[in-house]
């Protein structure tokens, strides 16, 4: 154990915060960029999206700076509490006077002008239910692995009922990540995943409006005024870019031509203002961010912060690939935003929510390898230490 050093994880944690720092300010600077004619002709204020997100980036930042200094065992012991009471904020998203419906789907909360979508927190508030009953599952009785499943399955059905596919389809793949980390038997794993896929053939299909995605996506100039317009922009928008970009604050498609410009679709205003290079430079961070993320979750000991700390970079470095692949053309259209970059309050408290827990449990193996080298044992101490302290 001579290399259980508190000094191995600072250079990849410095790198990782600074990929994420540069994330954070690039989205910034595209969400100003591709947003501020429409909100100027929306609310006759052009920052208006722009100061927004510097708001929601400080408050994330807080929110993730106390989480980091707050013990992992807190959130664990509490993780029941805190995703009952985002299952509760789901439900609520389907009662009148509370629930907003935004283009046919009742995703959001709206309290006092402040408006909120759960299904954002839910994916990662359940690791912390999900990770105990994946690692502990042959000590837990018959009775209690029955709440623990309907606590974890019944976002699921909330999800489909509001409708939104695409957090339905990141909270499975979450789920199926970080029980496939754990110590889950085998056999129920494989059998429950493959049961999952197979159901997932006819949820897609029971909407029409997914079915008119899917044939979009396989030919999107079969309805290039309706279904297939938004990918058709974004092909434009990629097009115009070439390789060095039109120059930031130049884009044409976000002239009212590319719908959610500002959201969804910002990769496609990076291609068009940046060009190839600012392209492959978004890629390169995300690809950065989920290298150096992996890197700090093999270092830790404990089995419940690695499952974490793994499944939040997973979680969110495919959500980055699927956001790409869906406005590059590669993936059928599903309403997923870019980590970090899109516009969004929810999801960008959603974001730092699980960087703090990723933080947290960083945290706590840094204290690990501080008390090791400081121990009058040294060297000497044996896996006895680490047992103890997982």
């Amino acid at each position: 154990m001579d290399d259980y050093r508190s000094s191995d994880i600072d250079r990849p944690l410095k790198l990782f915060l600074v990929v994420t720092s540069l994330l954070v300010l690039l989205g910034i600077t595209m969400v100003y960029s591709a947003s501020y004619i429409y909100a100027k002709d929306l609310y006759g204020n052009s920052g208006y999206y722009f100061i927004k997100q510097i708001i929601f980036v400080c408050v994330s930042v807080v929110l993730a700076f106390i989480m980091s200094k707050t013990k992992m065992s807190f959130w664990f012991k509490y993780g029941w509490f805190f995703h009952i009471s985002t299952i509760i904020l789901l439900i609520a998203t389907f009662v009148p006077g509370i629930g907003t419906e935004v283009k046919g789907a009742n995703r959001w909360i709206t309290l006092g002008g402040f408006g909120f979508q759960p299904g954002e927190i839910i994916k990662y508030s359940c690791l912390l239910v999900a990770i105990p009953f994946f690692e502990e599952f042959s000590k837990i009785d018959k009775r209690d692995r029955i709440i623990y499943s309907v606590l974890l399955m019944l976002p699921l059905l909330l999800l489909i009922l509001q409708p939104d596919f695409g957090t339905f389809t990141i909270y499975f793949i979450l789920l199926s990540c970080a029980c496939f980390l754990s110590t889950f038997p085998r056999k129920y794993f494989y059998s429950v995943l493959i049961t999952g896929v197979i159901l997932l053939v006819p949820i897609l299909l029971a909407s029409p409006y997914r079915v008119r995605r899917l044939f979009s996506y396989l030919d999107p100039w079969k309805n290039p005024k309706t279904s297939g317009f938004q990918i058709i922009q974004s092909y434009l928008a990629f097009a115009n870019g070439s390789w060095f970009g039109t120059g930031l604050g130049n884009s044409n498609e976000k002239l009212f031509y590319l719908p959610e410009a500002h959201n969804d679709f910002i990769f496609s205003v990076v291609g068009e203002e940046l060009g190839f290079l600012g392209v492959i430079f978004v890629v390169f961070l995300f690809a950065a961010f989920v290298y150096f993320g992996f890197a700090l979750a093999l270092k830790m000991k404990g089995r419940k912060s690695f499952i974490l700390a793994s499944t939040v970079v997973f979680t969110l470095g495919l959500q980055a690939t699927l956001n790409m692949g869906v406005v590059l053309g590669l993936l059928p259209t599903k309403g997923l935003n870019l980590p970090f970059i899109s516009a969004g309050g929810s999801s960008l408290i959603a974001n730092f929510f699980a960087l703090g827990l990723f933080f947290s449990a960083l945290t706590h193996e840094r204290k690990m390898r501080i008390n090791y080298e400081e121990s009058s044992f040294g060297s000497h101490l044996n896996q006895d230490f680490f047992k103890a302290n997982q």
